[in-house]
């Protein structure tokens, strides 16, 4: 006598930039692994004063930045902001560089709530570096402010570079 087999379930529809059974990238493995990221990296308590301002202007995040630069001096143990200063520049740059990537893999794939996620991402790792080459919010919303009416292209234009590495060579960035 034959043994009953089992009617196999369809699997679900794979999600969009995923194949069955298996998950394309990091970014989507974390978003199946954890909920959606927040603003403040885990184990870094929300004030309650940011808490209301999160979303209403560059407040928030002079606000964030504050946050990361109290952290500063903090035990690397316990606090993100520590650890990731305490590493250094290079590695803050290489956190925020996959920050960076990872929204950017978000936005091709059309991936709403995991683009808003990794942008906190990347807006958070980006006040980190701030932080650790002391740069103060005020000083890059002035630049904003200069740019304003300002034509991109022509803003562009008027940059005049010096490749690194004692090239000595003059060039503009790329349109």
């Amino acid at each position: 006598m034959a043994k009953p087999t089992k009617k196999a379930r369809p699997s679900p529809e794979p999600a969009r930039g995923e194949k069955r059974g298996r998950v394309k990238t990091r970014a989507a493995k974390r978003r199946l692994a954890k909920p959606a990221a927040s603003a403040v990296p885990a184990g870094a308590a929300l004030p309650t004063a940011l808490a209301p301002a999160i979303g209403a202007s560059d407040a928030a995040l002079d606000q964030l930045w504050s946050l990361v630069m109290s952290r500063r001096d903090a035990d690397p143990k316990l606090s993100h902001s520590a650890r990731l200063l305490s590493r250094g520049t290079v590695k803050i740059a290489q956190k925020f560089g996959e920050e960076a990537v990872e929204c950017l893999i978000e936005a091709i794939l059309g991936e709403h709530r995991a683009l808003v996620a990794e942008s906190a991402d990347v807006l958070y790792h980006l006040i980190v570096l701030w932080v650790d080459a002391g740069v103060r919010p005020e000083e890059v919303w002035a630049e904003l402010r200069r740019r304003e009416g300002v034509s991109a292209i022509a803003e562009k234009a008027a940059r005049v570079r010096t490749l690194p590495l004692g090239l000595a060579v003059r060039s503009t960035k790329i349109p």
